[in-house]
């Protein structure tokens, strides 16, 4: 990043992540980890996959955050009888005055710039592809013709971990197109019951909106600016090097891991470490910004093998053990 309005703009940043957490903790109670990770996935221009039982806020969550960018959000409920045209939109024939025929193009819900997927894993693969190629492409194609999605284009998925039946697994190449898979957890007793309050009267609180798409096209653009040193960089590289099975990886690695992430994980370590330069005030990624990244960047893009399955042993523990066996270079 050079150092000609370096400051006003991370400074830019960090008032935008400040409006946007307090609208967001106007109505959601806690999960203050969560959100950031959110806010990281918004800023770095990815898209995330929010896992969580029922009940936990993570519509909630979604709606606020559209509400408070001030952009156009749909809501998709994924089910088992979801067809790909009734999320990407459909081609039909329109007879004008004259009686001439025109081919007319009417956009699905995914023509929207907050888009929330809830219970992605309800879809069939077929909707699922339709799902990806718009998250991959930033564009959908119908018939022969392809459109373009909103600049703005970011995609919240939502997935039950507990209810599986009647669900259809997320491929590999569809789960890799998710910057972050970010884990949602039961809120405490305390917050529980600020929960309560603030749900079970009259008086409910409205997130206003305090940012638009050019403050958050900047912030983005922020975000990519911030300086990245050749062993920053090689150390993501090392980290997910480390998580393919062979002769050098750390031993966790060859007893649990069956396959390991793909170079967009170096990418989701990257996207992340910039933004959590900005947020410590600092225009160069650090190592230990790379580190904070591993789970939420990583944790979707490994296929663990039986031995971890036998131990009860999830894709975050096997992942701290992999980190801490990697050293950078």
């Amino acid at each position: 990043m050079s150092s000609r309005g370096a400051a006003a703009r991370m400074a830019e940043v960090l008032e935008l992540e400040r409006r946007l957490r307090d609208q967001i903790g106007r109505v959601l109670v806690g999960q203050d980890q969560v959100v950031g990770q959110m806010l990281t996935t918004l800023l770095a221009g990815g898209h995330c996959l929010l896992e969580g039982a029922p009940g936990l806020g993570k519509t909630l969550l979604v709606r606020t955050l559209a509400a408070c960018l001030g952009m156009e959000f749909s809501r998709v409920q994924f089910t088992p009888d979801l067809m790909p045209a009734d999320i990407t939109g459909t081609t039909f024939v329109r007879q004008d005055a004259g009686g001439q025929h025109h081919f007319n193009f009417e956009p699905g819900p995914l023509f929207a710039e907050v888009v929330l997927a809830d219970e992605v894993n309800r879809a069939t693969p077929r909707t699922q592809s339709a799902l990806l190629e718009a998250m991959a492409e930033g564009s959908v194609t119908v018939g022969s013709q392809t459109h373009r999605l909103p600049d703005c284009f970011f995609v919240l998925a939502t997935q039950n971990p507990i209810e599986m039946e009647g669900t259809y697994p997320l491929p590999e190449a569809q789960l890799d197109r998710f910057l972050f898979k970010i884990l949602v957890p039961m809120p405490g007793p305390e917050q529980v019951v600020e929960i309560l309050a603030r749900t079970t009267t009259n008086v409910q609180a409205s997130p206003a909106p305090v940012a638009d798409r050019r403050e958050l096209i900047a912030a983005q653009a922020t975000v990519r600016e911030v300086v990245l040193a050749p062993h920053v960089a090689a150390y993501a590289v090392e980290l997910v090097n480390a998580t393919h099975p062979g002769p050098h990886a750390p031993a966790a690695t060859n007893r649990f891991v069956r396959y390991g992430a793909s170079p967009r994980g170096a990418q989701a370590l990257v996207l992340g470490a910039k933004v959590e330069a900005l947020r410590a005030g600092r225009a160069q990624a650090s190592l230990d910004d790379v580190r904070a990244q591993v789970q939420p960047a990583l944790r979707h893009r490994l296929v663990l093998g039986f031995e971890a399955e036998a131990e009860e042993l999830d894709a975050d523990q096997v992942l701290e053990e992999i980190a801490m066996a990697t050293r950078p270079g």
